[in-house]
């Protein structure tokens, strides 16, 4: 913000608002997944784990107003005194660029460990964060090589920065609204919940299987079918059987809903 103010570069000014955004983005993921890991209580039976999206949201309208505002800026700015280029800043916007790509490496990694919607959103906007950096610094070295007469550079630079900024923005406010919806699991996790199911003693038939992503972790719904002429306690056995299998094998799960139904089953409507 210092070097775009000081060499009067809009793109500059865009990109230092874009890492603004980056870090507030970073403190808001950061208190969502603490206020997530908290326990369940009376009035959250369900636990908190639903934190995470609701501030990646917040943030991302964040993100898409402040880019906004930045680029209707720089249109305004088309056609003003052409900025001041020196190494500095040019070496400052370079570092810039490798800075933002490392961390998309990084929080890549991450995301795809801890399986966190909003760290991989957060991840890729690090990752056009890097390409809009990359054209900030061309702008840049196109107005110091170039001339004045290539003054136009810098503005339009920063109006893609700031298209690119609302495109991150409107992606992380979708990822996250997705998980918010109870979206489905991945099919992969649903494949492998269903194969260590049908594994256990008694299980005929997996009549319905729902996993849902809530934060970090799942919630699972499924039906299993048992021997109509067992007892009641019998199939009940068997369904804590699944439920503890299930618990023990995918510890990304944090409660598992098993349903009984009689085997032959009519597969109609259940109850």
């Amino acid at each position: 913000m210092v070097a775009g103010i000081s060499i009067s570069s809009s793109a500059l000014i865009a990109d230092a608002v874009n890492s603004l955004g980056d870090s507030l983005t970073s403190l808001a993921v950061l208190y969502g997944l603490r206020v997530a890991q908290l326990p369940a209580d009376d009035e959250h039976p369900y636990g908190h784990t639903r934190a995470e999206g609701i501030a990646a949201t917040n943030v991302a309208v964040l993100i898409v107003l402040s880019a906004a505002f930045v680029g209707w800026e720089s249109i305004k700015n088309i056609g003003s005194a052409v900025p001041s280029v020196t190494w500095w800043a040019i070496v400052l916007a370079g570092g810039n660029v490798a800075l933002k790509e490392w961390l998309f490496r990084y929080k890549l990694q991450v995301g795809l460990r801890t399986e966190s919607a909003a760290i991989l959103a957060h991840a890729w906007d690090h990752r056009s964060d890097a390409v809009c950096s990359l054209a900030v610094l061309s702008g840049l070295l196109a107005i110091h090589w170039g001339g004045p007469a290539y003054g136009f550079v810098d503005p339009l630079a920063a109006i893609l920065v700031s298209l690119g900024v609302i495109w991150s923005g409107v992606h992380l406010f979708r990822s996250s609204a997705s998980e918010l919806m109870d979206v489905q699991a991945n099919p992969e996790l649903i494949a492998n919940i269903r194969t260590a199911s049908e594994s256990v003693a008694g299980v005929e038939m997996i009549e319905k299987l729902l996993v849902r992503k809530s934060g970090l972790e799942y919630l699972a719904d499924i039906h299993i079918e048992v021997d109509a002429s067992m007892t009641v306690e019998q199939g009940l056995r068997i369904g804590h059987a699944v439920k503890s299998h299930l618990m023990d094998t995918f510890p990304q799960l944090l409660d598992v809903l098993v349903h009984l139904e009689p085997y032959p089953h009519s597969h109609g409507k259940s109850l």
